[in-house]
């Protein structure tokens, strides 16, 4: 028999150690038992001790019980079972493996739906706009002084593009500069630049359906943000129209007042 080295908690759990090896036993309690098993000192105790509480199992099973005596614990248990707590089950490594992934999908799940919230046909153009508006040098544009409200007809005659006029609300605002150039995705771009509080002015295509082909609408003003930059789009005649500047929405407010009271309201408030 090998030599196996048992501690003294090992000792006492083999003393109390259960006849039967049903798999539900205690793990601590089936390691006492093999060390108690293969102790060179305790081996042939504990088989003495594992025979002797068996025949005992075995005379107080055979042993009569009177019907009185059996209705005393017909609905009684002997071995009262401790309920595991809240507090412990909440311990558990699967469970909190468990708890935090689902926060984490939760947390995913809502700035998913928050995101599309804001968003609406053509908002991410829009907001490639404001980058391309942050990251603009003045050199950049051809000179252009006159009236924004102008400039539909410049952009007709030398580019062919058609309803790309700037918004009523900003036509008579002066510009300093414009230029038209392709996005990425092949789309004409007219960009014009404003010496007051340094604006610049966004005409692109409208989103179309991909069903149908027709431009996308959505009503009244719609703001985007994005890099500290602040966008009001409208769209109209297949065109969008953005008016952008390096601020909040509550500077654009006062612009679109005139023509939506409630929008303007509205971003005053936010």
């Amino acid at each position: 028999m090998s030599i196996f080295r048992i501690s003294r908690r090992e000792k006492m759990l083999a003393h109390f150690a259960p006849i039967t090896e049903k798999p539900g036993t205690d793990r601590r309690m089936r390691v006492a038992v093999l060390r108690a098993r293969r102790s060179r000192r305790m081996g042939n105790a504990f088989s003495h001790q594992q025979a002797f509480d068996k025949a005992i199992a075995t005379l107080v099973q055979a042993t009569a019980v009177s019907a009185e005596i059996a209705e005393w614990f017909r609905n009684e248990k002997l071995i009262p079972q401790r309920k595991r707590t809240w507090k412990k089950t909440a311990k558990n490594p699967a469970v909190l493996s468990a708890a935090l992934a689902l926060t984490v999908i939760a947390g995913v799940l809502i700035f998913i739906v928050l995101e599309r919230m804001n968003e609406f046909p053509g908002s991410g153009t829009a907001r490639k706009m404001l980058t391309v508006a942050s990251a603009t040098q003045s050199g950049q544009l051809d000179p252009v002084e006159t009236e924004a409200g102008s400039l539909g007809d410049f952009f007709l005659m030398k580019y062919r593009l058609e309803h790309y006029e700037v918004a009523p609300e900003f036509a008579r605002l002066r510009t300093s500069a414009c230029r038209v150039f392709d996005d990425d995705e092949g789309h004409r771009i007219a960009q014009i630049s404003v010496a007051e509080k340094q604006m610049q002015f966004f005409l692109f295509p409208a989103e179309r359906n991909p069903k149908d082909a027709k431009p996308r609408k959505f009503p009244g003003w719609k703001y985007v943000q994005q890099e500290g930059w602040t966008g009001a789009l409208r769209v109209r005649d297949g065109v969008c129209f953005m008016a952008a500047l390096r601020g909040e929405q509550k500077d654009l407010a006062p612009y679109l007042a005139s023509a939506n009271p409630e929008a303007a309201a509205g971003a005053g408030r936010r």
